[in-house]
């Protein structure tokens, strides 16, 4: 779904002059973001109620809050909500923008320091 999504946003021209186009991406980016909160939201409330009511109905002697059962559902549901973010917020991250210009002009230099005339 992702490269969908991109591929969809990078092929989009958004023209300088047009303020509607350009309303329409940042109205796509927020809502985006807004999916995103709201995901986080209910992470937060439903994991929380789910640690507080076993925290709540055991005890420490029975070691029922250590295992992992208790703890699978946050960490899963944990990686899932890391992706969304990076899907959200991190599609630089690790190739940024400029990053293709910057790599070829290290190759560039390193080609020319290492010429033989």
């Amino acid at each position: 779904m992702r490269r969908y999504r991109r591929s969809k946003y990078d092929n989009y021209i958004v023209d300088e002059n047009n303020p509607d186009a350009r309303y329409n991406m940042a109205y796509k980016r927020m809502k985006r973001i807004k999916g995103f909160y709201i995901h986080l939201l209910i992470y937060v409330l439903i994991n929380g109620y789910n640690l507080t009511s076993i925290f709540n109905h055991s005890s420490i002697n029975e070691g029922v809050f250590l295992r992992w059962e208790t703890w699978s559902t946050l960490v899963f549901w944990g990686i899932g909500l890391a992706a969304h973010g990076l899907s959200v917020f991190g599609g630089d991250l690790f190739f940024g923008a400029n990053w293709e210009e910057k790599k070829i002009q290290e190759f560039i230099d390193k080609d020319a320091a290492t010429k033989w005339e």
